[in-house]
């Protein structure tokens, strides 16, 4: 089973948890064009490697939190509350590898 640390509550299992999609998406104006409100509804980045991720502690606290996750592994990489900043992904990447760039 996946544990995976709830930055309010701790380590818990998967089951409570809920990815929530792609974090960090800006809602555009209320002035955008429709091509620019279809991508905001629907067209995410969908990268192999480390993506940034809204979860919510559903059965837990109820709250949300963003975490970096490998799509390949399933592996968190940082876990860190809303509203902070979103880690630089390259910088993690190249940690994760020893440096090394694929």
């Amino acid at each position: 089973m996946l544990l995976i640390r709830c930055p309010y509550c701790g380590e818990r299992p998967e089951i409570e948890f809920r990815n929530m999609g792609e974090a960090h998406i800006l809602r555009p104006t209320p002035a955008a064009s429709d091509d620019e409100m279809a991508d905001f509804l629907y067209r995410r980045s969908n990268t192999k490697g480390l993506i940034a991720e809204r979860w919510r502690h559903i059965h837990g606290c109820g709250r949300f939190f963003n975490a970096v996750r490998h799509t390949v592994t399933d592996k968190f990489v940082v876990i860190y509350k809303s509203g902070e900043p979103k880690p630089d992904l390259a910088v993690l990447a190249a940690a994760s590898t020893g440096g090394a760039r694929s």
